[in-house]
């Protein structure tokens, strides 16, 4: 796997333009590594709504006046800008959903029911997050499919031989995560896209961790389809997108009915309009796709080279700096496939004690099992509590982090 070369990036111009970074949290400077569970809004973004309710809002298409027209303008620019940032040939492939998770549910519904049939194979890595699991696991009990995991190795990262094992003239689909939202590895994406497809598999990647941190190019990738989330780019919750390859979305029915998905309907039947309509039931988020385009321009401006370097870079940092740490186990491959996303354990300690321990000090981190059980269980945990870095993290913060877990330790398990 290559990466691009190294990258620079200022984090704290980016935090100026970040609002919430300057509030104080329990009488201390918030120092927010949460990005994974949900990255923050820099102000080109919050002022892009708020121009948008005050100025261009209607409800978008067919509308006849002058603000239906600006606001179908810029819902649609904002699909077009989507669905270049993620390197999509066109822009009618990339359908707008509420986040990954409705994405990947889209699929296992339109997809999984109309192509699973009784023994076909569904291939899935055991760290998958539970949105690319739960959906496969209640298509399979509709179809009569099954499951079948892909482990991981002793280092945490795939098991490719295991993967090549598995992969049979049965295996229907590889649903994959791009970017591990606990491990932070990146997986071979476009290398088991091309063994799939050499058995006739379809690839529907989750890509909700690694677009806000890395270049993606779906037609690089070679894969089928590709779910992202707004919120984890910076743009507002309630808003993600999903891409599928054009001929692949055409075949498929529809998820949702109701208005705007239809060509014509009588009482007896409907015909559904086409791509990307056909999966855009009701009116969409319109607000939040302004929001989200303007947080994909921003990153654009940064570079994606950038942000990866200076993911990877933190990650790396916060690695070597943990692994120093006595009484604390970090978990997660050590490589360029790594980006900034740490989880590990104090021993002796719950996780949730930890993070209630930094909040203490205004330090955001996530404890628990990061909708990942099947993992923690192959990491053989509970849960951990997840450190996670972007374009506004800085190497003070992750000292500040460190520190705090030595004092966590010290007040919940002292040393002898």
């Amino acid at each position: 796997m290559t990466f691009p070369p190294p990258a620079s990036l200022d984090p704290e111009a980016l935090r100026a333009e970040t609002p919430i970074l300057g509030r104080e949290v329990h009488g201390r400077p918030l120092v927010y590594l949460d990005h994974a569970a949900s990255a923050q809004r820099p102000r080109a973004v919050i002022d892009a709504m708020a121009r948008h309710y005050e100025r261009h809002h209607a409800n978008v298409h067919r509308g006849a006046h002058q603000l239906s027209a600006e606001a179908t303008d810029a819902y649609e620019a904002a699909r077009a800008a989507i669905a270049a940032f993620l390197g999509a040939p066109e822009a009618r492939s990339l359908v707008f959903v509420r986040n990954a998770t409705e994405a990947i549910n889209l699929l296992a519904r339109a997809w999984g029911d109309t192509h699973l049939r009784p023994g076909d194979e569904i291939l899935i890595p055991v760290s998958e997050h539970h949105a690319n699991l739960v959906p496969w696991q209640m298509a399979a009990e509709r179809t009569g499919a099954r499951i079948v995991p892909i482990p991981l190795r002793a280092d945490h990262r795939l098991d490719l031989d295991a993967f090549a094992e598995r992969l049979s003239g049965r295996t229907k689909l590889v649903a994959i995560g791009h970017m591990s939202n606990v491990l932070g590895v990146v997986h071979p994406v476009a290398e088991i896209a091309e063994r799939a497809h050499e058995v006739g598999a379809q690839v529907f990647v989750d890509g909700a961790q690694a677009a806000p941190h890395l270049p993606v190019d779906v037609a690089d990738l070679g894969v089928d389809a590709y779910a992202v989330s707004g919120h984890k780019m910076m743009g507002p919750t309630g808003i993600g997108a999903l891409w599928v390859r054009a001929d692949l979305l055409a075949s498929l029915p529809p998820f949702l009915g109701g208005g705007e998905m239809i060509a014509k309907v009588d009482m007896e039947r409907s015909t559904y309009a086409d791509i990307p309509n056909r999966f855009e039931a009701g009116t969409p988020a319109v607000a939040e796709a302004v929001g989200w385009h303007a947080a994909t321009d921003v990153l654009r401006e940064i570079g994606m080279d950038a942000v990866w370097a200076h993911d990877h870079a933190l990650g790396e940092a916060m690695i070597a700096r943990f692994d120093a740490i006595d009484g604390v186990t970090t978990f997660g491959p050590r490589g360029a496939d790594r980006g900034g996303i740490l989880p590990f354990v104090v021993d002796g300690v719950h996780p949730h004690d930890v993070a209630t321990a930094l909040d203490a000090e205004g330090i955001a981190v996530r404890s628990g099992h990061h909708c990942a059980q099947p993992l923690m269980a192959a990491l053989g945990v509970p849960s951990t509590v997840r450190a996670s870095t972007h374009v506004t993290t800085t190497d003070a913060e992750i000292e500040a982090l460190a520190d705090a877990v030595v004092r966590a330790r010290d007040f919940f398990a002292p040393r002898p």
